[in-house]
């Protein structure tokens, strides 16, 4: 289950497993890799568009865009916006 603010936040599993991974460690960089094969699996042989999909829906669903930071070339972190 996931809170934003005391409302409830619907994610899929797969949502969920994603935003816990960055959330767990606010401010570390995780390399998109590094994501895949977390969330995914290291077998994982498909594009990573699908973790650009996955980021875009949990921003969406958390209202601000700003609290999963896109670092270029890097990966992405999570962050309170400010």
């Amino acid at each position: 289950r996931a809170l934003l603010r005391n409302t409830e936040i619907p994610l899929t599993a797969k949502e969920f497993d994603l935003l816990e991974l960055l959330a767990r460690e606010p401010g570390r960089v995780h390399r998109r890799q590094e994501i895949m094969e977390s969330v995914w699996d290291s077998n994982w042989f498909g594009s990573t568009k699908t973790l650009d999909v996955h980021i875009a829906t949990i921003r969406k669903k958390l209202g601000d865009p700003r609290w999963i930071e896109a670092v270029r070339g890097i990966g992405f972190r999570f962050t309170e916006p400010r």
